[in-house]
């Protein structure tokens, strides 16, 4: 099978293209970024923007499906309206290259930032209530993803909403934990206890393949609708606390004995606060950052671990593996 991955070259689009290649599937990428020569599926490459309808139709010739992640995501330096360009019009531009090329298999890639202010438990029959930009973004492409699907019976869409994704080769936020804790400049503020749901890039991109029919050794599956969503939390969920002593764990390093208040965190984050306003820079500490992480994130994901999906990492074992490539990195 041919399959096109958008957003190939990033950070889950690896994984994605790794597995997708490994069991023989003919891989090409979409994706602004030039290919690395170490990355086999290179060839196949066309450097392009999801929001260029040629580059896209390129990319999709002869393809039985599209894999979608490329997107704006980042949590700083992206306007409101970029997020909408690329998120929402990028989606629609793939989708009216799909139905040009006559592909009718799509999995978007979406998020559990779509949930926004929603009450828990979040699961995918919960109205979402988008509180952010990017998850309000993201909800818009599912909607157009959805258009698409009812102007064709011939087409079907699979809407993946992970929650936090980490693993090797990342470089968000579980990134700069782990950095701040192999440092030792690491100090947990707040009591910790609060869950933050977290999902090993192995295991959401597994689930994928799963859900896709396309995860070898299974029988492929026939999902009920011709859309449907999953959100993807690995479980059981962990607390802050849990997730700063299972990387202090693989480090092999005693666990922090020393908390700070909440309050006293963020009266220590201002002058940091001050620098962001006045120069721009995304600096590792602030408010927000400190506020983010000391807020519980909780998302119910029972639908995939129901259907006969068995993830081939659990938490702990995924943050040991990230952590066994993290420290010769950062030597």
């Amino acid at each position: 099978m041919k399959i096109c991955v958008t957003g190939g070259h990033g950070f889950i689009g690896r994984v994605a293209c790794r597995k997708l290649a490994a069991t023989g599937h003919s891989v090409t990428v979409l994706d602004i970024q030039k290919p690395l020569p170490t990355q086999p599926w290179a060839s196949g490459s066309v450097v392009g923007d999801i929001r260029d309808l040629a580059a896209c139709r390129r990319a999709f010739a002869g393809c039985d499906r599209v894999l979608h992640l490329a997107a704006a995501h980042q949590d700083f330096g992206i306007t409101d309206a970029e997020y909408f360009d690329v998120n929402q019009r990028g989606t629609a531009t793939v989708c009216d290259a799909m139905a040009r090329e006559a592909v009718g298999e799509l999995c978007l890639y979406s998020s559990v930032a779509v949930y926004g202010a929603a009450a828990k438990p979040r699961a995918e029959t919960t109205t979402p209530l988008p509180s952010s930009s990017y998850g309000a973004s993201k909800l818009a492409a599912e909607i157009v993803a959805q258009q698409w699907v009812a102007g064709d019976l011939s087409r079907r869409c699979l809407i993946m909403r992970p929650t936090v994704v980490f693993g090797p080769e990342s470089v968000a936020n579980m990134h700069a934990l782990m950095r701040q804790i192999y440092r030792k400049r690491f100090v947990l503020i707040g009591n910790g206890c609060n869950i933050k749901s977290l999902a090993c890039v192995d295991n959401v991109v597994a689930a994928t393949l799963f859900l896709w029919g396309l995860q070898p050794d299974c029988r492929p599956r026939e999902l009920p609708d011709r859309c449907n969503t999953f959100n993807y939390v690995d479980q059981p969920d962990l607390s802050v606390a849990q997730i700063v002593d299972a990387i202090h764990e693989a480090f092999h390093r005693p666990r922090p004995t020393v908390r700070i208040p909440l309050w006293l965190g963020l009266l220590a984050a201002i002058p940091f606060d001050l620098a962001i306003a006045l120069t721009g820079r995304n600096l590792p500490i602030s408010s927000a950052r400190i506020r983010k992480l000391a807020t519980a994130t909780e998302f119910q994901a029972d639908k995939v671990h129901s259907s006969g999906f068995l993830p081939p990492l659990t938490l702990r074992e995924g943050i040991a593996q990230m952590a066994d490539t993290f420290v010769p990195a950062q030597g």
